[in-house]
C-alpha cells in the first residue's frame, strides 16, 4: 500500500509540473460554464486550468465576486428539488432517484470535481477554501457554500488516501522548513531545535499526506519516548537532556500536534493519525506500555479570568486543583468541554490521565494556562468505551487521581 501511494504521489507530481496554459479572454463566468458543459475534455481541462490560474492571481475583491456567483448562481433550485423528490415518491425508480440526486446537488460541487482533475489542482482547491475561510464570516449566508467544499474535502481527504510518512533529520529540506513554519504548539527556533526533536533515537515526528500534494503535509504530530509519564515540556525538549535508546523507554508521549492546511480545517486527521502512530510504535518497539499526550489547556486563563481567579495567587497544588476542575466541569451552553484541545482527544477516546503545574513556563504557556498542562491517555483497551462515554453522556472520562482533585459539591 506504502509503495502503490509512493508511486501515485509520484505520478501527481510529475503532472502538476506542466506548464499552464495561456490565460483566457472569457469572462470567469464563461470560463465556469464551459467547464461544466458538456464539451470535450481536452477544452474542459484547459478552462479548469486558466479557472484556477485565474483565482490564485485575484484581490479579495475579485475573490469574494467569484464566491457570490457559486453562491448565487450555482446552487440548487428549490422547485427542481421539490419536484423530483415528489417524483421519487410517486416512483422510486432508479431514474427518478438518479434525477432527485441530480437536482439535489449544487452545481458548484460538479465544478470542484471538474477543477479537481487539472494536475495539480487539489492544493489550489484547499487554498481557495482557506480564501474562503478567511474572507467570509461563517455567519454570512454565502458560507453555505463551505459545505460543499468539506463535503467533497471530506472524500478526497478520507484515511484510505492519506500516507503516513515518517520525517526525520534525512526527510527532504523542503518538508522539514514546512515542519518549523507549521508548528502551532512548540514554537521551533531554529533548524537545531528542529534537529533535536527529530534525530534522537528517542525522539519521532510522523506526518500525513496526500498523493495529490505530495510535498505539503496535511497534519504532523511530533513524539517523545520517554520513561514514565512527563510533567513538562522544557524539560522534555532541553537542550541538555540525556537521551535514551528506544528500547529503554516505556512511554510514547505525543507533544504537539498540528494542523498543516488552513483549507482543511474542520476535517479531521489527528484520530487517525494519533491511533496509527501508536499502532506502528507499538509493533517497532513492544517494551513502549503507555501512549500518554502533554497537551496545552489553551483555554484555562480565559476561564480563571471569567471565574474572578487570580493564577498568581495560586501554589502549584492549588494551580493543579483548578485545572482538574475545569477540565472535568467547565462546559459550553451545549454540554460539551470549554477547551477545545479537551474535546478533540475525549473525542478520539482519551481520558485526562494527569496534571500538571509549572510545566509550560514559556510565554505563551503561562499567557494560556498559567503554566499547566495535562496528560490524555489513550489506552486501545479504552478507547471505543471512553468515546461512547463523551459521545454519548458527554462525559469526562478521568482518572482516581485526577478525580480526587475536584472536591465533589457541596451538599444543599
Amino acid at each position: 500500500m506504502s509503495l502503490l501511494s509512493d508511486v501515485l504521489a509520484t505520478l501527481f507530481a510529475r503532472q502538476s509540473r506542466k506548464a499552464l496554459p495561456p490565460p483566457s479572454e472569457r469572462t470567469t463566468q464563461e470560463l465556469i460554464g464551459d467547464i461544466l458543459s458538456t464539451q470535450g475534455e481536452i477544452s474542459g481541462l484547459t478552462a479548469a486550468a486558466q479557472l484556477l490560474d485565474r483565482f490564485a492571481q485575484m484581490g479579495d475583491d475579485e475573490k469574494l465576486a467569484f464566491f457570490d456567483h457559486l453562491a448565487g448562481d450555482l446552487g440548487i433550485e428549490p422547485a427542481k428539488v421539490r419536484a423530483a423528490l415528489d417524483a421519487f415518491e410517486a416512483d422510486p425508480s432508479a431514474a427518478h432517484y438518479r434525477r432527485f440526486l441530480a437536482s439535489a446537488e449544487p452545481a458548484r460541487q460538479e465544478l470542484a470535481r471538474r477543477l479537481n482533475r487539472v494536475p495539480g489542482a487539489t492544493t489550489q482547491l484547499v487554498e481557495m477554501r482557506a480564501d474562503l475561510l478567511r474572507l467570509i464570516p461563517r455567519s454570512d449566508a454565502r458560507a453555505r457554500i463551505d459545505l460543499d467544499f468539506r463535503h467533497l474535502f471530506a472524500s478526497w481527504f478520507n484515511r484510505g488516501f492519506l500516507v503516513l510518512r515518517p520525517i526525520s533529520w534525512e526527510s527532504p529540506a523542503a518538508i522539514l522548513e514546512k515542519i518549523i513554519a507549521y508548528e502551532a504548539v512548540h514554537a521551533i527556533d531554529s533548524w537545531e531545535d528542529l534537529r533535536r526533536r527529530v534525530e534522537p533515537a528517542d525522539r519521532r515526528c510522523f506526518a500525513f499526506f496526500h498523493p495529490a500534494m505530495p510535498d505539503e503535509p496535511l497534519i504532523f504530530v511530533e513524539v517523545a519516548l520517554t520513561k514514565g509519564t512527563p510533567g513538562s515540556v522544557q524539560k522534555l525538549l532541553a537542550e541538555d537532556r540525556q537521551a535514551l535508546s528506544a528500547q529503554e523507554a516505556d512511554t510514547a508521549v505525543f507533544y504537539s500536534i498540528s494542523n498543516c492546511q488552513a483549507g482543511l480545517a474542520g476535517i479531521s486527521f489527528g484520530n487517525s493519525l494519533i491511533k496509527q502512530v501508536a499502532e506502528d510504535l507499538s509493533a517497532e518497539l513492544p517494551n513502549l506500555e503507555t501512549f500518554v499526550t502533554l497537551s496545552p489547556i489553551p483555554t484555562l486563563a480565559a476561564w480563571m479570568k471569567e471565574e474572578g481567579i487570580d493564577p498568581a495567587k495560586l501554589d502549584a497544588e492549588a494551580l493543579k486543583a483548578t485545572a482538574a476542575r475545569f477540565l472535568l466541569t467547565a462546559k459550553r451552553a451545549d454540554g460539551m468541554p470549554y477547551d477545545p484541545v479537551t474535546r478533540f482527544h475525549l473525542g478520539n477516546g482519551a481520558y485526562v490521565h494527569a496534571v500538571h503545574a509549572g510545566a509550560d513556563t514559556s510565554p505563551k504557556g503561562m499567557a494560556e494556562s498559567a503554566g499547566a498542562m495535562v496528560n490524555y491517555r489513550y489506552d486501545p483497551d479504552a478507547f471505543v468505551e471512553n468515546h461512547e462515554k463523551f459521545a454519548g453522556a458527554q462525559e469526562v472520562v478521568a482518572s482516581r487521581e485526577v478525580r480526587a482533585l475536584v472536591p465533589p459539591p457541596a451538599a444543599a
